[in-house]
């Protein structure tokens, strides 16, 4: 999985700069855009403006808001007008402009977007970003009269890193315009509030837990690496199976990506060691059961133990979680040990082979 999102931008800029391409000698400013409430010229320009925003965010770490500028055409401010022809030049400016700080941010950088968990790392802007250009591109594009279908592995990109929690269908562009409350799916009711998800993350001492969106946990699942650079034998083949989980779940349109699955990352060298995650989301008994691995040349240094306790206490800080539920071998001493340092209990041993441990809300 070597492409961190920035090649999905520029292919992305490239579908819409052909087709806008071929009306700019119309009036973009007396046309709406789609459904919009904003001019076909609008909606370009702000399309321009969230490719530099999110360059920006990434370029400048930005850690508590966006970086406070914002992107003036000319045209504004009493300016000589630009053509539609400009317009598009400087979509694809700033397409370069986030492709260039997609590749020269690293992994584990997060910077600031508020949707929803306050972070994005440089594959959510991109996903974003990529996001920004197909569906204004279409909005423009049903303004002026234009067909519009981008290329279906776009869609799917963006639907496997920023939502989540909507199944797919057999037609990725259909499905991206019905998540978005721009179109009809069959066999499902209209959407008319949406919102994208970037994956989660939890600090943990020595690690970071970081969620696997279901684009990587395909990936995992079929013998990749996630976009991860792991350390000598990883990533462990509890962590592959949990990835297929994830997978499962989303195919199925049950996953709720806080519950799933999460790589923990070592912050001294960025290196992931291994997996921890749940097995679903909370039932009505507001249970959820918990899971985790670790590559050989990891164990027995305390991580587990920091991420045990931070996916923990994340836990049972929601109203929808009163308890947590993990099942270890009979044999597996150091994994018992995990469990009872991070404040388990012992609850089952009837099993030949498994014992049951719970941790419940104070």
């Amino acid at each position: 999985m070597a492409d961190t999102g920035g090649d999905m931008v520029q292919q992305a800029v490239t579908s819409a700069v052909a087709v806008l391409g071929t009306v700019t000698d119309r009036d973009w400013r007396e046309v709406d855009a789609g459904r919009t409430a904003w001019s076909c010229r609008r909606t370009a320009e702000h399309v321009a403006s969230c490719l530099l925003a999110y360059a920006g965010q990434l370029a400048g770490r930005a850690r508590d808001a966006y970086v406070p500028f914002e992107i003036t055409l000319d045209g504004e401010g009493g300016l000589d007008p630009a053509g539609n022809d400009g317009v598009l030049h400087v979509l694809e400016t700033t397409g370069a402009l986030l492709t260039a700080a997609i590749r020269t941010t690293p992994r584990e950088v997060r910077a600031f977007h508020p949707y929803p968990f306050r972070s994005a790392g440089r594959e959510g802007f991109a996903a974003m970003g990529v996001a920004e250009v197909l569906l204004h591109t279409h909005d423009i594009a049903e303004g002026l009269g234009l067909a519009y279908e981008p290329p279906a592995g776009l869609c799917t990109y963006v639907l496997g890193t920023i939502f989540p929690h909507v199944q797919p269908a057999a037609d990725p562009w259909r499905t991206l315009l019905w998540a978005t409350g721009r179109g009809d799916l069959p066999g499902r009711a209209p959407v008319t509030d949406w919102r994208w998800c970037n994956n989660l993350v939890i600090p943990a001492g020595r690690l970071t837990l970081e969620g696997v969106t279901p684009r990587a946990a395909a990936d995992l699942a079929t013998g990749g690496d996630g976009g991860f650079e792991w350390v000598e034998g990883g990533p462990f083949e509890g962590t592959r199976e949990a990835a297929g989980m994830t997978v499962k779940a989303y195919e199925s349109g049950v996953h709720r990506p806080e519950f799933g699955l999460y790589v923990l990352v070592r912050h001294e060298d960025g290196r992931a060691i291994g997996g921890m995650g749940f097995h679903g989301a909370p039932g009505e008994d507001a249970r959820a059961e918990i899971g985790y691995d670790l590559t050989e040349p990891a164990r027995g240094q305390g991580y587990a133990t920091e991420a045990l306790r931070a996916l923990a206490d994340w836990a049972l800080a929601r109203e929808d979680v009163r308890s947590l539920f993990a099942t270890v071998e009979r044999d597996n001493a150091r994994s018992q040990g995990v469990l009872e340092r991070t404040g388990f209990t012992r609850v089952s041993a009837d099993d030949e082979d498994q014992v049951a441990y719970e941790l419940r809300q104070p």
